[in-house]
This record gives structure tokens, sequence and C-alpha cells, in this order.
């Protein structure tokens, strides 16, 4: 496929902010697409080159970029970083900038989508001494051969800000309209309440959960809708855990799941995903990344008291006191998902027990369509417990509210959150909220909200990144909500520290004007707050009165599980119910 074909795509898309048109628009480009490129062009409408669950990183700067962009165009650096600052956009400047280079052209020639893809991808590979001239070398091979158009989409590939609004809703319900749903897409707000509809979305969506691969959806719907629908699980293969619905009262969270339920400690750590295949072991966050490598214990725990020949096992890595064995809260433990050396001698300092609580595959067989009840009586059977190491999670059969109430309190006076509760005869749904289960706390509601922009401090704060812009998620985009600078710390003993957001957020960078620059949705925060208010100010509607950071929580939560404007529309109403 020539790259200008998907090119022409991105700037279709580009172009309008209506998410039927773009899901037509994608629909009818996936079904001109040969299957031998769907992996490839499927990575390249998300911007991007590797699989979210992937360890490889393209990892180039805006810098580098501008380099690449100098060498393709004739232009210098400065020219480019100043032109830059004016757009806050290095695609539009390259666009510009090779629509009207100054250094002549012998050797240009069309681009394919492979060769753009290979290029790209061979970024995350070099290493070692001349690695920055490789890099610049392998991109502007690309801007030289690209038209203006092409070269403001290689340049935002690269620094991962595509810009053309499709998210996973959009992409999947694309494939549903190219190859399962026979219809024309205008009628689809007709049919989106249609279980024949219904059914088919679902079932995809379930696919892309258990595989996290929209190209191996894509090629099973292709041939229809029972290829889907046999899709499953594969021990080794990353995959979405199931997601809890919230409840704010025992009564309401008995009704949501039934009685009797099975009522499990709500434990303040992170979920660990623990797959054993051909005698290895691998272990993913809900963000599926793999972090085998930085719980060493955790692999041994694992290796010396879960019997079976493969499997995947769901459970939550929970940091404890080893003086007092009392639990501690996920950020105590969590800078040992990003340390990569000394991790021996930070196991010792910062412990932690392994709560196991699900088991969906065992032995060659997926078991995620099997009851709860089934399911925790077959990971009784296979979990040899050993306190402060490996444990099942702790857990009482009740329909009574009061043995609830006295099993939550239990459950705080030992350090936890609240209590989980769980339906007995449900399935395991990866990456879904459908009540199967629901968490209980009595804490006061807090939002979980990704910052998309900053200012740069001034006086002390010189240096610093401040003031931080909030969103909440509706639907595929990200909608302002506020600003909070309030629960960050100066000294970084004292907690979250501005100098470690700072430089967590740096990366993420993606222009800047002024004092204030604007950062690519990635670092999630917990906001406590006092009340919201409505507010023509920020594009979701609302505003938070009085928020305050709690903590991060970019190592616990993805992108998807920032708080939607429909939680924050029904936080309004209930405040005006009081």
């Amino acid at each position: 496929m020539k790259y200008s074909d998907l090119v022409a795509v991105y700037a279709e898309l580009e172009q309008t902010t209506k998410r039927l048109e773009k899901t037509a628009i994608l629909a009818s480009f996936l079904k001109k697409t040969q299957e031998s490129d769907l992996d490839m062009v499927i990575l390249l409408l998300q911007g991007k080159v590797f699989p979210s669950y992937d360890e490889a990183k393209l990892g180039v700067a805006a810098k580098l970029v501008i380099r690449a962009i100098s060498t393709a165009s004739g232009l210098t650096p400065a020219k480019l970083e100043q032109d830059w600052k004016k757009t806050g956009d290095l695609g539009l400047v390259a666009e510009r900038m090779i629509h009207g280079k100054v250094q002549a052209t012998l050797f240009s020639q069309e681009l394919m989508v492979k060769k753009v893809f290979d290029n790209l991808k061979k970024l995350s590979s070099l290493s070692g001494a001349g690695t920055v001239d490789q890099k610049v070398k392998l991109l502007s091979e690309l801007l030289t051969s690209a038209k203006p158009e092409e070269a403001k989409f290689i340049v935002r590939t690269v620094l991962e800000d595509l810009r053309v609004g499709i998210a996973e809703g959009t992409l999947r319900d694309s494939i549903v309209w190219a190859y399962l749903y026979q219809g024309n897409i205008e009628e689809k707000n007709q049919v989106e309440n249609r279980e024949d509809y219904k059914k088919v979305v679902e079932a995809v969506q379930e696919a892309y959960n258990a595989t996290n691969d929209f190209a191996t959806v894509a090629k099973a719907a292709k041939k229809g809708l029972p290829a889907v629908q046999d899709i499953s699980i594969s021990v080794g293969s990353p995959l979405q855990v199931m997601l809890a619905q919230k409840e704010t009262t025992i009564d309401d969270a008995f009704s949501r799941v039934g009685r009797p339920a099975a009522l499990e400690y709500k434990y303040d750590g992170f979920r660990m995903l623990i797959h054993k295949h051909e005698g290895k072991y691998a272990l993913y966050t809900r963000r599926l990344e793999n972090v085998t490598a930085q719980f060493p214990e955790v692999v041994n725990f694992i290796r010396d008291n879960v019997n079976g020949s493969n499997f995947i096992i769901d459970a939550e890595a929970v940091g404890f006191d080893a003086k007092t064995n009392q639990y501690l809260p996920f950020q105590h433990i969590s800078q040992r998902i990003r340390r990569k050396y000394g991790i021996l001698e930070l196991a010792k300092k910062l412990p932690v027990e392994l709560n196991v609580f699900d088991v969906l595959f065992l032995n060659g067989k997926s078991l995620i369509k099997e009851p709860f009840s089934k399911r925790r009586d077959t990971l009784a059977k296979i979990v040899t417990e050993r306190p402060k190491k490996i444990i099942l999670a702790h857990q009482l059969i009740t329909g009574e509210n009061k043995d609830a109430q006295k099993f939550f309190e239990a459950a705080i006076k030992a350090g936890n959150e609240g209590i989980m509760f769980k339906a007995l005869d449900a399935p395991y749904k990866p990456g879904s909220r459908v009540g199967h289960m629901v968490k209980f706390k009595s804490a006061m509601e807090t939002l979980d909200l990704v910052i998309v922009g900053a200012e740069w401090g001034e006086g002390k704060r010189k240096g610093w990144l401040t003031s931080f812009t909030l969103a909440c998620k509706d639907e595929d985009e990200f909608k302002e909500i506020g600003k909070v600078g309030t629960g960050i710390k100066e000294l970084e003993e004292e907690g979250l520290s501005f100098n470690e957001l700072t430089e967590t957020l740096k990366p993420y960078i993606l222009s800047g004007k002024g004092k204030e620059v604007r950062i690519k949705p990635h670092v999630i925060l917990e906001i406590k707050f006092e009340e919201i208010q409505a507010s023509t100010s920020y594009g979701s509607g609302y505003a938070l009165r009085f928020p305050r950071v709690l903590r991060e929580r970019t190592m616990e939560k993805g992108l998807k599980d920032v708080s939607d404007l429909d939680l924050v529309k029904r936080l309004y109403a209930q405040q005006k119910k009081v």
C-alpha cells in the first residue's frame, strides 16, 4: 500500500470531529485494505508502531526530529525551532518546510506503508555509540522522500501525537461496519440499540480485550462473526483485567451482584495478571506493562506455590510493613515498578504479598466462562498459601448486610481500601465493567483525572511544571475540568513533588507557548474536591472547587480508567439532592 493512501485517510479524519463520520471513513478504508497490510495499517491508524503491550518504544524526542527535518529540508534547526514555537506542532513545521525545501532531492521515491513502518520500527532497536545519528538518518530518509502532508504525519507518528481522533471505540466500530454488519454507515444511529448490532459490537470488544490487538480481530472479522467469537484468551499473551463498578451503599452493592455474594478485601496495591507459559513466568500490570524483572520474589512465590503446567491468575500485589505486617498504601511500593536497578535490595526494603483472587486459564483450558464460584474453588486447589508471600484473597460469602458491614470494618482495620462484592455465578469479562463485581469504600468520592496541560513555575518553583490542567474522559475525547496545584509538595521526601511530576511529564510535552505547555494524556492523578460546579470555562461543562492531589495513579491505571463525564454528571446531580 502507498503511504499516500493512508495519509489521505488521516487528512479526512482530521477534518471532522464527528465520531460517526470517522467511523465511516475508517470502515471504507479497511474494506479496501489487503490482509497483508492490516497489521501495519491498524497500528499506524492508532499512531503506533508497536502494540500497547509491547515494551519496545520509539524513544524519539522533539530535538532529534528537528535535526531530521533540518537534514531533509536544508533549513537550520534554529529556524525550525522558531516555527515550532509559533505553531506548537512539529508535524506542521515538517509539512511547510518539506513543501518549500531548499535542498535538492535526487533520490526521492514514492513512500510505501511498509517502508515507513520498517524505518520507524528500527528507531527503537538502535543503541550504543552513534545512535542519535542513526536515528536522524532513518527519519530524514523518510522525510526526504515524503510529500509535504506525508512528512506531517510521519513526524506526528514519531512523536506519538497523531491528532486525528481515532480512539478504541471508533476503531472497533469501524471493524464492525467494514466486515460484520451489513447496512449503510449512515444508519448507525438507528441500529446502535438493536440487539443484533449490540451482539456484534460486544463480540468485537471481547475479542480485543482478550488479545489487545485490533489487527487480529480485523482479520477474524473478515471471515465472519463466528471467527471473532472463537477468539479467546491465550496464556503468554497480555489481556485486559476485569474492572469493577462503584457503589456507595452495601444495599446497592448486593442489588448489583445478587445475594448471597462473595465479599473480598479491596487491597490498595496493584493488579497483576500472572502467566506461566512453557515453563516461563510473566507478570503484567493492568496497563499491560511487563514487570517480571522488578518483582523476582513474586515469580518465586508463584513457582513454589502454584500448581499447573500453564495458567493465568489474577492477583493484587500489596505492600506491607515488615515490622508490623500492616498493609501499606500503594504509593509506598509504586517506585518498584519504575526501578531498573537494585531490585533485590528494594524487594527487601519494600516487600509485597501476593493476594490471589481469580484464575482465568489452567492447563490448556480457558476458564473465563465458568462461574466465579467454580473458578475460586479451582484456585484454592492449585495455590498453597504462605502468609506474607502468597495467599488467597480474604473472602466471605454472605447475603446479610450486617455481615458485610463487619467484614468491611475488618478490611479497613487491616489497612485496606474497602471491600469487593462479586457475583457467584458470573463469568470473567476481560476489560469490562459489567457489574459482575463492585467496589465499596466509605471514603468520599474522588476522580481519576489525566493531565493535559501545565504552566512553568516562577520564583522558587522556577524549572518546575505547576498549575496542572486536568481532564475527564468523554467517549473518545478528554475534556478539561479544571486546574490543580494543591497537594503537590516542594520537597520530595514529603510526597509527590513538583520536581518528580515535572520529570515524569517532560517526555509527554507536545508543545509550548510562553509559560503554558500542552501535554499528551498519560499521567493520571487521583483528585479530591469539595464540590463540582457547572462551568463554561472548561470543555466538560464542569469545574472542580478546591481540587487537591491525593496521589499519582499512572502506574495503576490506563487512559481507559480515567473518570468519565457521566460520572462527573452523576456526582454533580447527587450534590443537588443533598
